[in-house]
């Protein structure tokens, strides 16, 4: 093997860091485990919990920006080590809390935390996916598994931790310490590909509309007016909404179509496996068929799964809440696979972290969607209506789908 192959061969280490380092990061999406001790120890009310979610969330999505740009004028090592300290301190400093306003946890877990998660995810996420031209798919669907797969496994590692003689606050600040071990050894071992490196040619069938969007490496000001930007932002956003909302409430629709208790449970962490399954298949199925049909599919998949947990709660019934709950879990896998991997397709790898970053709100926009399907519920005192909603926007998504082209 000469030194070249040698170097090419090392990004499958870089892959496995990659999702370890992801599998830590995406402990942010483990909130509604995290948050249970806060409640008894402080009293603080669920909205306002719910709340600092909503802004870890949004710094997140902050954090992304400020990733890229931390990135493009220093390195991404810097980046990593600087994202780590904001998510121990986040979390070490959570830990302290005693007897303080709940503006002190929107400051530490979720102005802090946000921010550190945010940056590690999209320098993470850029990095990586540079050493993988020939397989952004695949490779983005096996990073994006190992951030939503952080809530099923360090979620549950953290409440067998709560419920032990170890006790809230030490298991934040052993969290905050193992993220930030994680970062450290992230930023030292992942490199970024030389010059020097030759990848494989991709083997993809593609369509012509997935020949004509390959053209041009896009800046973010050019991808931000382009057309073609803002279909694929409210397609992504529309179809991560419907996910979003089941994540929600997946434990009460569980009940509500007479699902046991424990079975209710269950059912919310096969949720979360099927959304790690959906996000490496989709990956696998990019790098097959190409960009525009992933979407296309997944778009047709989502409506699928909306329309039989529509069918689900509009019949009571538990056998079709079970396939509609594994179907949505796949369905919402799919987003932020499609999301890294379509950015790259459309708007060129040049670019890549500083339009990742960008491309990230649609996490937010989803999340807005999904309250707005969480209000409906409310309103209605029954699922129908909001999973009729959730039903329109995939269509109307889908429409919007068949018209995206090339970046114009």
């Amino acid at each position: 093997m000469n030194k070249e192959n040698q170097k090419l061969s090392a990004r499958w280490m870089y892959l496995v860091i990659g999702v370890i380092s992801m599998l830590f990061a995406g402990v942010l999406y483990a909130w509604s485990i995290l948050k249970y001790p806060l409640t008894i120890e402080f009293g603080w009310e669920p909205s306002e919990l719910a709340f600092n979610f909503t802004l870890a969330m949004t710094f997140f999505c902050v954090g992304g920006l400020l990733g890229a740009q931390l990135s493009r004028r220093t390195s991404h090592r810097i980046a990593l080590i600087v994202s780590g300290v904001l998510v121990a301190a986040g979390f070490i400093l959570t830990s302290l809390l005693n007897n303080v306003s709940v503006v002190a946890l929107y400051i530490t877990y979720g102005v802090l935390a946000g921010l550190g998660i945010g940056i590690a995810y999209n320098v993470v996420i850029a990095t990586i996916n540079s050493w993988f031209p020939d397989k952004k798919g695949l490779c983005s669907g096996f990073l994006m598994m190992g951030f939503g797969a952080s809530a099923l496994i360090l979620g549950n590692a953290a409440d067998a931790m709560f419920r032990s003689d170890i006790g809230w606050r030490a298991t934040y600040a052993i969290l905050g310490i193992a993220i930030f071990v994680v970062l450290l050894f992230a930023a030292i071992l992942i490199k970024s590909p030389g010059p020097d490196i030759i990848f494989p040619q991709p083997k993809t069938v593609k369509d012509k509309k997935d020949k004509d969007i390959k053209q041009q490496d896009f800046t973010s000001r050019q991808m931000l007016c382009s057309l073609s930007f803002w279909m694929v932002f409210i397609c992504i956003s529309f179809l991560a909404a419907v996910g979003s909302s089941v994540i929600s409430f997946a434990k009460d629709m569980a009940l509500s179509v007479n699902a046991s208790e424990t079975l209710a449970v269950s059912l919310v962490g096969v949720l979360s496996v099927c959304n790690g399954i959906g996000r490496i298949l989709t990956g696998a199925i990019f790098d097959v068929i190409g960009c525009r049909k992933t979407m296309l599919g997944a778009n047709i998949f989502t409506i699928c799964a909306t329309a039989v947990t529509l069918l689900a709660v509009s019949a009571c019934s538990l056998p079709l809440c079970i396939v509609g709950l594994c179907l949505t879990g796949m369905s919402y896998g799919a987003c932020p696979t499609i999301t890294a991997a379509s950015t790259s397709s459309f708007f060129g790898m040049k670019n890549f972290s500083g339009n990742m970053a960008i491309m990230t709100f649609t996490v937010m926009a989803g999340s807005l969607i999904a309250t707005a399907s969480n209000k409906v519920m409310e309103i209605t005192g029954g699922y129908t209506a909001t999973f009729m909603m959730l039903l329109s926007i995939t269509v109307v998504a889908l429409v919007i789908n068949i018209f995206i082209s090339k970046s114009k």
